[in-house]
């Protein structure tokens, strides 16, 4: 009633409840006056469509970073990929190697272009693709009269894969590299950027990302790849005045606007780099202590970005990282997971598979933990504090059910390696 204090009633087994703390995210956005400013000088300009000012000048900031004769800027590292891969002529019936540990999106582009991911386990010390089994699967199926279109690496979590023997490798069989740089901008491998290596380079501008307009990605390599991708990325229209089309295309081009965010991120990327580095560091300081607890080495092949800091928990000593992160969700932290590997996956369950003993291991003991370069020194903190509480819960008694293995399995002493040596067991990944 107005004019009049109306009591609250709150339950006698009730108490007010304490506001709690800001979520911290596993990698927020880093975005202020600068993004704004650009966002609304894009706006203003009225190139509000896909084509503009914007657009232009962050492909050719993207050429500048990477190195690289041309760029086209796209509405997702997905789309970039996608290209990638018809760009380089992958089709139906082609087969495509693959880390499995990797997002989802790396194999999912394979089955668009209508070809078949042959999968193959990671390097343990840095989940990336290990080369020696790369070798290995070139190896069977040209034997076995299948080579491979292309191989796609991915350069995980912020870290280039080794590409100074990938290469040799690749070049070695005449097999074309499609680098998926979606997490790495910014990262080195021998003095060389991500995004400078193989025929062609996908980037990603995703909101989880170092560098982020929101969404978005780009493609990256030789001018006369990205001039293919850029026909296709624009609904593959041909030149005249009417619209008129030879061949199935996209709607693929990055607008103007989001562009002019991701160029103002580009500015900052050597600001944000040195904070995620230096929380990547922070972490590596204090958990390197705790028997169990081992940090992932960004830097083994080159210097990595810092985007995500991956910790390997022993299971004998520690909790599993599922339990880990459900502990850290009630501090209202957010932890993941590592990747889940391709292999496992319901969607891929059937594709032939060379190694997978590392991956698995990576999954069964990784956890991501927040390194978003907008977090505060008290944030990561709050983090550690979270985590280091997290493990003094009971390990768990089934290590490898987090993975769904077959409980015969122990994936701490199997190895298990298919090599395609023979054209039968070739013929499984046609």
């Amino acid at each position: 009633m107005a004019g009049r204090d109306v009591p609250m009633h709150i339950p006698k087994h009730a108490a007010p409840e304490l506001p709690s703390p800001d979520r911290i995210h596993l990698s927020a956005p880093d975005v202020g006056m600068a993004e704004r400013d650009a966002l609304l000088a894009a706006f203003d300009s009225n190139w509000i469509a896909p084509i503009g000012p914007a657009l232009n000048e962050l492909e050719d900031r993207l050429c500048d970073l990477t190195g690289t004769p041309a760029a086209v800027a796209v509405t997702s590292g997905t789309a970039a990929l996608h290209l990638g891969l018809l760009a380089l002529g992958v089709g139906p019936g082609d087969i495509v190697i693959v880390p499995s540990l990797t997002f989802v999106a790396s194999a999912n582009v394979v089955r668009y272009v209508g070809a078949t991911p042959v999968f193959v386990d990671c390097d343990e010390a840095t989940g990336n693709i290990d080369p020696n089994l790369l070798d290995i699967a070139l190896r069977g199926l040209v034997n076995a009269g299948t080579a491979p279109a292309a191989v796609m690496t991915v350069d995980l979590y912020g870290s280039c894969a080794d590409y100074s023997r990938i290469e040799e490798i690749c070049s070695q069989y005449r097999v074309p590299i499609l680098e998926d740089a979606a997490e790495s901008i910014g990262a080195t491998h021998a003095g060389r950027p991500a995004g400078s290596f193989g025929a062609v380079a996908a980037i990603s501008f995703n909101g989880n990302k170092l560098v982020t307009s929101g969404g978005g990605g780009a493609l990256v390599g030789p001018r006369h790849v990205i001039a293919r991708a850029r026909h296709l990325a624009g609904q593959a229209r041909e030149s005249a005045l009417h619209f008129e089309h030879h061949e199935v295309g996209y709607a693929y081009r990055l607008s103007n606007l989001l562009a002019a965010v991701a160029t103002a991120q580009l500015d900052r990327l050597g600001e944000m780099m040195s904070r995620t580095r230096a929380i990547n560091l922070r972490y590596r300081d204090v958990l390197s202590m705790i028997p169990g607890v081992a940090v992932l080495d960004i830097d083994r092949d080159g210097r990595g970005n810092g985007w995500l800091t991956v910790v390997q928990i022993d299971q004998n000593r520690h909790p599993l990282p599922g339990a880990i992160c459900e502990q850290m969700a009630e501090d209202n932290i957010e932890a993941r997971p590592a990747w889940k590997p391709m292999h496992l996956q319901v969607a891929y369950e059937n594709h032939v598979m060379i190694g997978g003993a590392a991956s698995e291991q990576h999954f069964a003991n990784g956890l991501c933990l927040p390194s978003g370069s907008s977090m505060t020194n008290a944030d990561q903190e709050r983090v550690i504090g979270s985590f280091l509480a997290a493990l003094t819960r009971p390990p768990e008694t089934q290590s490898a059910a987090i993975i769904d293995l077959d409980p015969e399995v122990d994936v701490r002493s199997e190895q298990p390696q298919q090599h395609l040596d023979s054209r039968a067991a070739t013929q499984r990944a046609a």
